[in-house]
């Protein structure tokens, strides 16, 4: 596997736009990415704006863009007289996608909220308005629905696509074999044995089954097992609200998605 080379990275993707689409896991592994760069090349000029929901971290002398467009749910949520309406069948922020060089694609984690963490009110399917399904069946659709979107709108000849396999958590000390951690907070060891894992995501599961319907090449960082050992590398109760939070689902850094940076260096290395 290639080494993470920063200057090299900037070398290669000269006047390309990369960019990360997904929730704040992806906002992960951009911010990763720039500092990464940034540490490579510390002199160099940057600038870091932010337009509704996009945030570009770019570098004038390479003409490099490093973006992220918060998308939690890749799929649209419809603003409505009667509430917000999660469009299981529709993208229409995909105009933003068209033409970027490098796409990697995200999403999971805000598809088991519920209450006031749950950013929509109903669920819209093929015509069909629900107050709620079956997260893992509304996942899986959306998914197809953004399979479809590639298929129809990504030219390989132009756009490399990848899709950040599913970030794991450690809210269940019982995957690691602890009955009495119960979560991250205190862990200062990563997992030397997965003979405690349970078998593989379910949420990986269903995204593998979706990735074999593409026409269009997609590359899956696969960070879901080696993400999984890492019981050590959430802010926990460092993190935002401090002692009275609990991060075991986002990384700290430097960390664990600079690792999956060195993936995804490797894979647009190779191709």
């Amino acid at each position: 596997m290639a080494k993470f080379n920063g200057r090299e990275f900037l070398r290669r993707f000269r006047g390309k736009r990369i960019m990360f689409v997904g929730d704040s896991l992806s906002s992960n592994q951009w911010q990763s990415l720039s500092c990464l760069l940034h540490t490579a090349v510390p002199r160099a000029k940057y600038t870091l704006r932010r337009i509704g929901g996009l945030s570009t971290f770019n570098f004038p002398a390479y003409g490099v863009s490093i973006m992220f467009s918060r998308n939690a749910l890749l799929v649209d949520i419809d603003n409505e007289k009667h509430g917000r309406i999660l469009n299981l069948n529709s993208i229409r922020s995909g105009q933003l996608w068209k033409g970027v060089d490098v796409l990697i694609f995200d999403t999971w984690h805000w598809w088991l909220h519920t209450g006031r963490k749950q950013p929509w009110d109903y669920i819209l399917d093929n015509r069909i308005i629900y107050k709620d399904m079956n997260r893992m069946v509304a996942y899986e659709k959306a998914l197809r629905t953004w399979a479809r979107w590639v298929n129809f709108n990504v030219d390989p000849a132009k756009t490399k696509v990848f899709f950040q396999g599913v970030s794991p958590d450690h809210m269940d000390s019982r995957e690691w074999g602890d009955p009495t951690a119960k979560t991250c907070r205190g862990e200062n060891h990563p997992i030397l044995s997965m003979k405690h894992q349970r078998g593989p995501h379910p949420a990986q599961v269903i995204l593998n089954k979706v990735l074999k319907t593409v026409s269009k090449p997609v590359h899956l960082l696969d960070i879901t097992a080696l993400s999984q050992l890492r019981k050590d590398g959430h802010p926990s109760e460092f993190g935002l609200g401090g002692r009275r939070g609990n991060d075991c689902t986002h990384w700290c850094l430097p960390g664990v998605p600079d690792t999956w940076n060195q993936l995804l260096f490797a894979a647009l290395v190779h191709s």
